[in-house]
């Protein structure tokens, strides 16, 4: 099976037990082949941890789940030494739930900044530095973090730092009326059936394979001066639109770059093609630049939201032959 054959098989067996939430699917695959970390914010029941656990089973790899709560310690996270008397070396560490390939960080805003930080250095440096020492991630590692938008008592937001180190920050909603009785029915079959039939998994080394193809994706240099421009509107605003420079604070770090030319390169694989076109770069950019923008007063007074303002970005640049 060829890597984008796998993918596709993947896409598949998910689209079929998570109804109605294609996007959501998609970009979960999409952030996983580009070997970032996603933001999933939606509300309850709208199957953001179904859609990772799904992936876990369909993948041959291993999953954790952290629940974030007020109470909950960085070494929750990240593991600690365990004094051991018995044997020569004393202390041994003991690995905490990030030591794993998908993990789950269900309802991250539930927990301080400090634990929130815990996983910063696991995100982007795929390591863990415990009492001194330093522990690797997995070769393929991916954490997925849900927030619920509706409930903000008793949360903390997440500092810019650990934003920006989100790969993405996917919005979801609910499915519609045909895929809301789908659901019904799945349910029904699921509960009627027990667990369904075991479909052999699909090997990890799908994934790695996938990604060395995507590496060769062309992006010409018109593609990056585009990427470039998008970045440089939301940071120098005044330049293109007077009112849109009223509504933008601060704009996308050199990370939201980053994340556009990796995302449209994986679009552009995923859709069957070799060269990155400015359809690919448009298709992700409010996904990778939503959580990078900081918004006026102004705007938020008048109810602008970062999806309106990234419209008009898209709008005012350019795409220069």
């Amino acid at each position: 099976m060829t890597p984008i054959d796998a993918i596709n098989e993947l896409r598949t067996r998910m689209n079929s037990s998570i109804l109605g939430q294609e996007t959501l699917v998609d970009r979960i695959l999409l952030v996983l082949l580009a070997d970032g970390n996603l933001l999933l914010e939606g509300l309850p029941g709208l199957a953001k941890t179904r859609a990772i656990k799904t992936l876990a089973h369909e993948l041959n790899c291993g999953l954790s789940r952290i629940q974030f709560t007020p109470d909950l310690l960085p070494s929750d996270i990240t593991g600690t030494e365990i004094y051991q008397p018995e044997l020569k070396e004393r202390f041994v560490f003991q690995q905490g739930p990030i030591f794993s390939n998908l993990i789950l960080a269900d309802e991250i805003n539930r927990s301080p900044a400090k634990v929130q930080s815990a996983l910063l250095e696991a995100m982007e440096e795929r390591q863990v530095s415990v009492a001194g020492k330093t522990y690797p991630m997995e070769p393929l590692f991916m954490v997925m973090a849900t927030q619920n938008p509706i409930e903000q008592e008793g949360t903390y937001p997440l500092p810019e730092a650990q934003m920006d180190r989100f790969l993405m920050h996917v919005i979801i909603g609910y499915p519609n009326e045909a895929s809301e009785v789908g659901i019904l029915r799945l349910n029904r079959q699921e509960q009627k059936n027990g667990t369904p039939v075991k479909k052999e998994k699909i090997e990890p080394e799908s994934i790695f394979d996938a990604r060395k193809e995507i590496l060769v994706v062309k992006t010409s240099e018109a593609m990056e001066k585009y990427m470039v421009d998008i970045i440089e509107a939301t940071r120098y605003p005044d330049r293109y639109d007077q009112e849109l420079a009223t509504w933008i604070d601060f704009g996308a770090s050199p990370r939201g770059t980053i994340a556009l030319d990796r995302c449209s390169r994986v679009h552009a694989w995923m859709r069957g093609s070799d060269f990155v076109t400015p359809d690919d770069i448009r298709a992700v950019t409010a996904d990778c630049l939503r959580h990078r923008l900081v918004l006026s007063y102004e705007a938020r007074a008048e109810g602008i939201t970062t999806a309106q303002v990234i419209d008009n970005v898209l709008k005012k640049v350019a795409v220069l032959a």
